[in-house]
């Protein structure tokens, strides 16, 4: 079956609300329907059950972790659509960028783009015909060497990392740019989770959660906050439901109604299936304002005070875990205090919630002895984000539920090895420890001052101060904010080098010189000069595991990244501070060298061999306190006085709604896999807009309308999307959500969390516009 010309089609725009459960026949079929549109139908069925086993590769879509136990069939709906969407026979070669220009590719969409299939060799941009020709790999090297060479400073380079990079990529790829003398490494952790890191730094002195798999199934309440595990993390819907089924508490907390919270069908239970049942995800489901997390959690605390009070004065049991408290913690009479500061009124307003809703969340934490509490970008992405997951800690520390079984923090990660690649060094304010143990180890003098993350490396390529940009891995064009002047920033630069597995627009959005080098995927069996080798990656659990390729590369011009890293290396710096065509020749000498400068890492070759892989360990969960005071420390942070940014307000505008970005079911980060949106009734289509349908009316427009969204700042930058359609949705008053990254040109370059620099994606002020000619669909058609 070949559907070469799928992305060609126009699909019929259909909106009509989803009944199902999350997963089922639906998961079922749309597994299905991403294996046949493969073009590799039979040989990516086979490969698919060797997802997450052992022998075989991790699934290159998110970072959830793999049950202990063993199973015919460990991936998911989105899981399969990842393999297949890499694992395809198309090929994107010197052929097509002959018959496509770079102007022609422009017009099309995101989805066309990678839809062409694998990159096969190295190419070079042309500016006289605007086209992509191809390159040799040593040519290639060269040019890149030349470029570093020729900088009057290494911090002029910015090098970009995804998560989709192995350990020993990223590895190798930061020793390279320390060694040729920068720190400039702006990576897609500093759009995600940045500030869970940030602020578990601060609290708990560890930058990762402190649970593990196993943890899951011994927690009486679980909190999932700001997160649709449904699309984004489908394996972690079977640990919802099981903890309900057993008795546990599941409170999710999400402004949006999303399926994967709500219930849930699993597609390898035969029975169920067969008698198309389904069992639910949750006990309680809050919907608070955007940006009303902290406010949520605050008012929670609050009880918990109230109610320690009235135990101690009726001398009743303690609520507070004072024993934890005394041992462990420092800081309690300063956060008691802000709760004591904070009136009931303000926690009511920003949270936007009833003091009913927090009581009751509140009670559902403290009937939970073990208490697991969950996040992801619904809490990330906001001004206050490293203030709210600080009130996540300072909540959980009240009981002492971090450091024991069946409790803790879980920030759910979202690519696969984005958690690896700062393990590995991708950091570009890295702890001095680390520096030590490279510099003590290959003896060179490590550059010690800060470097750029994302938002400053953007600032940097719009102002000339950097000059040449590498891209490993992702879709820097698209991932990043305020997109215009992103795309502005990359074509400022001498040079831009992309290493990717499919054709993006950011190979659109180049330099004056550019370079695409084509790379293999995990899937893809990886051939060293010593044989066969496998990677490893690190999940959210802190578990690190080997994964192995289990087809044959499309080309054989495609090259590991490792090796990709290893030829820019010794083009750039020879064989110093190692010889890196040697090391690279065996990834066990790379695996080597992490052990000898990473903590957790010793041994790393034997114990890989263990089935599962090992666990990293984490020291909170152990409560080693890796903190100045050597304790967890509550932080009192101010409840923040107005969620609306100054410079929104500035400009004398009130918006008409506040919009959060966030990915359709048929996606993974940029990665467009079709256009429908199952859960949320939406096919054929992306530029839509959800909001309440009071809020359509209120504003003076029609569900199914076409409008022009206008993001309200205060500075010279127009920021306005077009032709987006409103679509009436059971949506919070006052709150819009549309697909990122079709609504990143909405968000400002200058609006970042305090503390992360993180984008703030899921607090956009917004104003409405018809859009011009206006134009209705059957919105609520079937």
């Amino acid at each position: 079956m070949s559907t070469h010309h799928q992305a060609d089609k126009t699909p019929t725009p259909r909106y009509k609300p989803y009944k199902g459960p999350a997963g089922g026949w639906g998961a079922l079929i749309s597994v299905a329907q991403a294996w046949l549109t493969s073009d590799n139908a039979l040989k990516n069925l086979r490969m698919m059950l060797k997802t997450n086993q052992n022998g075989g590769f991790d699934c290159p879509g998110c970072a959830w972790g793999d049950s202990p136990e063993s199973g015919l069939v460990k991936f998911c709906e989105n899981g399969a659509k990842a393999v297949n969407w890499e694992a395809t026979k198309r090929r994107v070669d010197a052929a097509f960028f002959a018959k496509h220009s770079v102007s022609a590719l422009l017009e099309q969409s995101d989805y066309w783009l990678e839809y062409q299939g694998r990159l096969t060799e190295p190419m070079r941009y042309n500016p006289e015909t605007d086209r992509y020709t191809p390159v040799s790999w040593e040519a290639a090297f060269a040019l890149i060497a030349e470029h570093l060479q020729d900088l009057a400073s290494p911090d002029q380079a910015e090098f970009y990392t995804s998560g989709r990079a192995s350990n020993e990529a990223a590895y190798l790829y930061q020793l390279f740019i320390r060694a040729f003398g920068s720190n400039n490494f702006p990576d897609c952790s500093n759009m995600c989770h940045e500030a869970s890191g940030v602020a578990l730094a601060q609290s708990i002195g560890v930058g990762k959660g402190t649970v593990t798999f196993d943890d899951f199934e011994h927690a009486d309440a679980i909190f999932v906050l700001g997160q649709n595990p449904g699309t984004n993390h489908p394996r972690m819907l079977e640990p919802l439901r099981e903890a309900v089924k057993r008795g546990a508490q599941v409170v999710c907390v999400n402004p949006l109604k999303e399926r994967g919270l709500e219930r849930f069908q699993h597609p390898q239970h035969p029975l169920e299936m067969l008698t198309n049942g389904d069992r639910p995800t949750n006990t309680a489901y809050l919907r608070p304002a955007l940006g009303g997390d902290m406010a949520l959690l605050r008012g929670m605390a609050k009880f918990l005070l109230q109610w320690e009070r009235d135990a101690q004065a009726a001398g009743e049991p303690a609520v507070f875990d004072h024993g934890f408290l005394n041992e462990h913690t420092t800081g309690i009479l300063d956060y008691t205090a802000s709760l004591d500061d904070t009136a009931w009124d303000h926690l009511v307003e920003q949270s936007g919630l009833t003091l009913v809703d927090i009581e009751r969340a509140a009670r559902m934490y403290l009937k939970g002895k073990n208490v697991i509490m969950c996040w992801a970008m619904g809490i990330t992405q906001h001004r206050h984000s490293v203030q709210t997951i600080q009130e996540i800690a300072n909540l959980m520390l009240l009981r002492g539920n971090i450091g024991r079984p069946g409790a803790g923090l879980c920030p759910v990660r979202g690519h696969s090895n984005v958690q690896g690649d700062r393990t590995m060094g991708i950091n570009e304010r890295p702890p001095v420890a680390f520096l030590d143990a490279l510099e003590s180890r290959f003896k060179f003098k490590v550059p010690r001052e800060n470097g750029h993350n994302v938002v400053e490396a953007i600032h940097a390529m719009l102002e000339g101060r950097a000059k040449v940009f590498i891209g490993l891995g992702g879709n820097f064009a698209q991932a990043t904010p305020d997109s215009p002047r992103t795309a502005q920033a990359l074509r400022n630069c001498d040079l831009t080098v992309q290493i990717s597995t499919k054709l993006n627009r950011s190979h659109l959005m180049h330099g004056k010189e550019a370079l695409i080098l084509p790379c293999l995927g995990r899937t893809d069996i990886d051939i060293q000069a010593q044989g066969p080798q496998a990677v490893t990656v690190e999940d959210s659990f802190s578990m690190v595991h080997a994964s192995n390729g289990q087809l044959q590369p499309l080309s054989s011009q495609m090259r590991s990244e490792p090796a990709i890293i290893a030829g820019m290396a010794a083009a750039t710096l020879g064989t110093h501070p190692i010889d890196w065509n040697w090391v690279v020749a065996d990834y066990s000498r790379i695996r080597e060298l992490i052990a000898d400068t990473i903590p957790g890492f010793k041994d790393f070759n034997t114990r890989l061999q263990h089935p599962g892989g090992f666990y990293l360990g984490n020291s909170a969960g152990a409560r080693q306190w890796n903190t100045p005071t050597k304790r967890a420390n509550f932080r009192p942070n101010v409840l923040p006085g107005d969620l609306i940014d100054e410079r929104t307000r500035a400009t004398g505008r009130l918006p008409d709604l506040i919009l959060q970005s966030m990915r359709s079911h048929d996606q993974y980060n940029t990665t467009i896999y079709g256009l429908d949106d199952r859960y949320r009734g939406v096919k054929g289509q992306r530029d839509v807009l959800f909001v309440n349908e009071a809020d359509i009316v209120r504003l003076g427009f029609k569900p199914g309308q076409k409008v022009d969204i206008v993001s309200i700042w205060n500075d010279q930058h127009e920021r306005r999307v077009k032709n987006f359609t409103l679509l009436a949705f059971d949506i919070p008053a006052g709150q819009a959500a549309a697909y990122y990254p079709e609504v990143n040109p909405l968000v400002p370059l200058e609006s970042t969390g305090a503390g992360s620099h993180t984008p703030t994606s899921k607090f956009v002020a917004i104003c409405l516009e018809a859009a011009s000619p206006s134009v209705l669909i059957a919105a609520n058609a079937g």
